[in-house]
């Protein structure tokens, strides 16, 4: 028996890791330095390496992921909710390219359209060419 992998849509993905980076990100700044030894503690850096992993594992390599890791390594420096920012950052990419690559498939507003329509069989010649004219000069009929 295999088991498929459960294919999440691009925003789901996007959600998940922005839950995961804002509860890493308040576990080391409110939870960990009440019981642990600060920024030099083995919790500290294992929670790191797993939310990198499952970073990197939902939304794919992006190299807002590396300074985030160094930062978070850096005592003191690890209490700035560098996860949390970093997924904003591959957020805001996202968009941006998605929003990019739906304007280039939608048609300019000044595209030319083929329209077809039948003039009545009195219409002579003049008229035809006028209303081609005025067509693809776009003042309509």
């Amino acid at each position: 028996m295999t088991e498929d992998p459960i294919s999440l849509s691009p925003r789901s993905r996007f959600r998940a890791a922005m839950i995961l980076a804002m509860a890493a990100d308040a576990l080391q700044i409110f939870v960990f330095p009440l019981f642990a030894e600060g920024a030099l503690s083995p919790a500290d850096d294992v929670l790191d390496l797993a939310v990198a992993a499952v970073l990197v594992n939902l939304l794919g390599w992006h190299w807002e992921f590396l300074p985030a890791f160094l930062a978070e390594l850096v005592p003191g420096v690890d209490l700035v909710p560098f996860w949390t920012l970093a997924v904003i950052s591959v957020y805001r990419k996202w968009k941006q390219i998605t929003i990019t690559t739906e304007e280039t498939r939608e048609p300019a507003p000044g595209a030319q359209r083929l329209v077809t329509f039948f003039l009545p069989k009195s219409a002579n010649q003049r008229e035809i060419r006028m209303t081609r004219c005025s067509l693809r000069c776009g003042s309509g009929i």
